[in-house]
């Protein structure tokens, strides 16, 4: 059943908590399951530092957001959900979400919070969640071999230019040694993370900023498809990009790939599991050098009525905390407070303030209909991206997905 029948459904329902009721010693809060140490660690800190607990209860990443639209539909709704912040939007317009405006825009940090997440939380001028876990994408190379290509294996490229480039003189090293790496089979999560930010940065996007117009064809998204062809042709990266899904999305982790597009969560999975990887990292460029970064994650959102609302309220203060935010980035995760991030990320690994300094550049599409134009693999956006970079009717790929973006936006309405 799609996601927004389902929330139409919910919102037919009507279900209340006992009103006046004593306020609850436990918090139940559902999570996609693999969270990660960064989010299970913060619930430890605080179960051990309150009064009152965090019941964390993790539900298959696949099925949590449907899970989560029936148990609405049944009353039988968590206190408060790690909700990817993509479905916010969705939620929120079909009014099953706790209004936190005025507390958020009350706390005295609110300006240093992740933009884009705030961003996704709102909905028609009023806050429904709040950034919990933040994610960017960055760039990323493998120092050994820039060093064994003759590169220079401190400089970090700033052009798309260079990146080819290097990418052929890592891929002449020869074997099965290739110079960059993406999951291009109809991936559209991956490619929404990794292969935008090269049009963000020049000021195009996809979907207009309400949303209500697809904007795929520019000249900017023609220049970005070019550049990824063009390696493609070369043979710089491996024929099995082609049909991945995102299986191998962490394909820097084998040695064997000389640039590639990531999730900030890849610096730790390097440095943690990978310790013999030499690498660096640094922001996209786009297809005019300027930077951005896919900005995604989880929100913090609250189910509306939970009568633990300020129990809810008082533990993301706590993630929010000097004390929250240190557990967090030292189990991997990047702060999502601004201002105190330096003093956060103070001993770890420098290379995390990467993935902080795109926060500030970060995008994220905000549509209603995210998962069918964008995440679904049969999707115009997975689709699209496939067919243009490996197929061979580059035009037919843009018109085919440029309606096909904007019959779904519409139908929508």
């Amino acid at each position: 059943m799609k996601i927004n029948k389902l929330l139409a459904a919910a919102s037919l329902v009507t279900f209340c908590f006992a009103a006046g009721a004593a306020q609850a010693e436990t918090l139940q809060m559902w999570v996609r399951s693999g969270i990660g140490a960064s989010f299970t660690k913060l619930v430890e800190a605080y179960n051990a530092s309150h009064d009152d607990k965090v019941q964390m209860t993790e539900v298959p990443f696949s099925e949590l957001v449907q899970k989560y639209a029936t148990a609405i539909a049944g009353g039988q709704a968590p206190d408060a959900l790690s909700l990817d912040l993509i479905y916010n939007p969705a939620f929120a317009a079909a009014g099953q979400l706790e209004d936190l405006t005025d507390w958020a825009k009350a706390l005295p940090y609110f300006a240093a919070l992740s933009p884009s997440h705030v961003k996704l939380g709102t909905y028609e001028d009023k806050i429904y969640g709040l950034p919990l876990l933040v994610e960017t994408s960055v760039f990323a190379w493998n120092k050994d071999l820039y060093q064994k290509a003759g590169l220079d294996p401190d400089k970090a490229p700033t052009t798309w230019e260079e990146i080819s480039d290097n990418a052929k003189k890592i891929r002449a090293l020869g074997d099965d040694i290739y110079g960059f790496y993406f999951s291009g089979g109809g991936c559209g999560g991956c490619m929404i993370f990794t292969f935008t930010p090269l049009v963000w940065g020049a000021g195009a996007d996809i979907l207009s900023e309400d949303g209500k117009t697809a904007t795929l064809d520019t000249p900017e998204m023609r220049k970005a498809v070019g550049y990824y062809r063009d390696m493609v042709k070369a043979g710089v990266v491996p024929p099995g990009a082609a049909s991945d899904t995102g299986a191998n999305f962490l394909s820097i982790t084998n040695g064997k790939i000389g640039q590639q597009n990531l999730g900030a969560f890849a610096i730790g999975t390097l440095v943690t599991e990978h310790p013999d990887i030499h690498f660096g990292v640094s922001l996209i460029p786009s297809v005019d050098g300027k930077t951005s970064s896919f900005a995604g994650g989880d929100n913090f959102v609250i189910t509306k009525g939970s009568p633990r609302a300020a129990l809810a309220k008082n533990f993301l203060e706590f993630a929010y905390s000097p004390e929250g935010q240190k557990v967090m980035a030292t189990y991997g995760s990047l702060p999502t407070r601004s201002d105190i991030a330096a003093e956060v990320l103070k001993d770890l690994d420098p290379r995390m303030q990467v993935g902080v300094d795109a926060i500030a550049i970060g995008k994220t599409p905000y549509t209603l209909q995210f998962n069918d134009l964008i995440n679904s693999a049969n999707g115009p956006w997975a689709s699209f991206t496939n067919a243009a970079i490996f197929g061979d009717d580059v035009d037919g790929a843009f018109a085919s997905a440029q309606e096909e973006m904007q019959s779904i936006i519409d139908n929508a309405q």
